[in-house]
């Protein structure tokens, strides 16, 4: 038996897969804080009694790293040095009796829609009362906003609606405070996020919402960014344009994941939107919004995804020239429609389109890059790496985009707050600033 020198009720919880998880986290966090838990995120120096694992079950490898995670935790409860383990999240949703049947040492495997539930279990109040307040994880400058659950489009290669349900839209008083609360907490920037951000508002206000939601957002004092993540395409809601290009406080910045661009594999993946919608669609955007960033993402290897297919999505991405570009290779996953699909196309060649189109990308940021040099710009200074001040401007998200490296040992800015910079050099994804006064 172990000696117990630390303090009982100390739980460390650890978050794999997207921000939208990450946000799940830090509300069972401030719900733990609440209850008198010692809670803490990712904290592998000291010793806890509780482990909770929050599981991504999205594609095979973020289903395979939570597993993995999850029995690495398992073998450390076997060998005494954990109380309790406990699993919530995506994968704990899909494949609950599974893992209760493979993974015995896990005290108990909650859903994604269950916090009650698994505050039960540890003995804790779920309190209502602490709506939209939450133990961020982020720099405390910046937080992920959710502003819906689930999704009812149909991709036919996406489980999320497996894992998340039906679109369910948060009111829009509740954001609103929720925002407020984050501003009065220290926030300067907030990324609203949703599994489908443009379906917002016609679940509850029977019309898209999301322009009416910017707006009010807009106005909260002392919001100084809001960025837009995971805009759906197709019925692309063209109101929320004139208020990006408008209302200050709202990034020139808008994520939207294309995921292909042959007709014949949109049509296979049930985008609801063809090629040539797909072009005006981006041409509209920007010349509605001059300037804007856009970030999208493409899946390669799609069942039936030819060399055709995939050369036209190169030539696509060469003509569109993003800003941003995220690529992923595809996964069958059971219980999608696509998993009817013979999964056709070899990993080895995935994994080189996936390589090839990268370059590509990689080509057009470092010219893009390159025409920002001279410029100024306002950044906000998210931490100190080594010799240099970490920060992004506004057509930059955190984690996933480019970064401004400004000179630590010449230069004194402070963290979590704005400054204005100069540009002096630039590489693929990174750039090179100096602060003018």
């Amino acid at each position: 038996m172990r000696a117990r020198s630390h303090k009982k009720n100390r739980v460390n919880v650890v978050t794999l897969g997207c921000s939208k998880n990450m946000v799940d986290s830090e509300v069972l966090m401030g719900q733990l804080r609440a209850n008198d838990f010692d809670v803490l995120h990712e904290d592998y120096e000291r010793q806890h009694d509780i482990i909770i694992v929050n599981t991504c079950g999205f594609i095979d490898k973020a289903k395979a790293e939570s597993i993995q995670t999850i029995l690495e935790y398992a073998d450390l409860k076997k060998k005494g040095h954990i109380d309790k383990l406990y699993v919530t999240g995506c994968l704990s949703e899909r494949y609950k009796n599974d893992l209760e049947e493979e993974i015995a040492e896990v005290d108990g495997f909650f859903g994604t829609m269950e916090l009650p539930s698994l505050l039960k279990r540890l003995g804790a109040d779920y309190k209502h009362e602490l709506l939209g307040e939450r133990q961020l994880i982020t720099p405390s400058h910046y937080a992920y906003l959710k502003i819906s659950e689930g999704c009812n489009r149909t991709c036919s290669f996406c489980a999320i609606p497996l894992m998340r349900g039906k679109h369910v839209s948060k009111p829009m008083e509740v954001i609103v405070d929720e925002a407020r609360k984050l501003v009065t907490s220290g926030v300067k920037e907030i990324m609203l996020i949703a599994q489908e951000l443009t379906y917002y508002g016609l679940d509850i206000y029977r019309e898209r919402k999301l322009a009416t939601l910017l707006d009010t957002l807009a106005d909260v004092e002392g919001l100084e960014w809001i960025r837009l993540h995971y805009a759906y395409p197709s019925k692309f809601p063209m109101d929320i344009l004139p208020v990006i290009r408008n209302r200050s406080a709202i990034c020139n910045y808008i994520d939207m994941p294309l995921q292909h661009i042959s007709d014949h594999v949109l049509q296979r993946m049930k985008r609801q939107i063809t090629k040539e919608e797909i072009i005006k669609l981006i041409q509209d955007i920007r010349n509605e919004v001059p300037g804007i960033a856009i970030r999208t993402t493409m899946l390669v290897g799609f069942p039936g995804e030819t060399d055709a297919d995939f050369n036209e999505l190169c030539d696509f991405i060469q003509e569109q020239r993003f800003e941003r570009v995220g690529v992923f290779t595809y996964s069958h996953e059971e219980g999608t429609s696509g998993y009817a699909y013979e999964d056709d196309v070899s990993e080895e060649c995935k994994a080189e389109r996936a390589s090839a189109l990268m370059d590509i990308q990689t080509k057009i940021s470092q010219e893009l890059n390159q025409i920002k040099i001279g410029n100024q710009y306002k950044v906000l200074v998210d931490r100190k790496e080594g010799n240099y001040y970490v920060a992004r401007t506004e057509f930059d998200s955190p984690e996933v985009d480019n970064e401004v490296l400004i000179d630590a040992q010449k230069n004194y800015l402070r963290i979590g707050e704005f400054a204005r910079v100069r540009i002096t050099d630039a590489v693929e994804f990174d750039l090179y600033a100096e602060p003018v006064s």
